[in-house]
């Protein structure tokens, strides 16, 4: 009876090696699998940006308002509206803000709303003369 236990005992131990090299295998995977995703979001950002800019260009205008009103709302959190109007110390900051404590898209929402309500030559006197980079 013992060497049947023995022989048992082999196997759980057998069975839980070949588990445990399985989890590892798996979490490899994983995260090689992670790293692919990461570098395929940042490429998409990066494509998206420079895709934004170069439409931007194209409806061209001193006047960034509308634009930068849209991102704000839509795209608030990733702070894109900030970058758009040159502000690129405080687009870093807001989407900081936005991974850390969530307030980044509250203050992009809150941002395009005043960008959008303002008139023409106030917002290009404020915002892009002026160099008003909060509200």
């Amino acid at each position: 009876m013992s060497e049947e236990n023995e022989n048992l005992g082999d196997e759980i131990k057998k069975g839980a090696e070949e588990a445990l090299d399985s989890a590892k295998e798996a979490a490899k995977n994983i995260k090689e699998k992670a790293g692919e995703f990461a570098e395929d979001a940042k490429e998409t950002a990066d494509e998206f940006i420079d895709e934004a800019k170069e439409t931007f260009n194209e409806i061209g205008g001193e006047n960034k308002k509308v634009m930068a009103g849209i991102l704000g709302i839509l795209l608030g959190s990733l702070g894109i509206h900030k970058f758009v109007l040159g502000y690129t110390k405080e687009g870093v900051i807001q989407i900081l803000l936005s991974f850390l404590c969530g307030l980044g898209g509250i203050i992009g929402l809150i941002e395009g709303i005043i960008y959008l309500t303002k008139s023409d030559e106030e917002f290009y006197q404020t915002y892009q003369v002026g160099k008003k980079p909060w509200f």
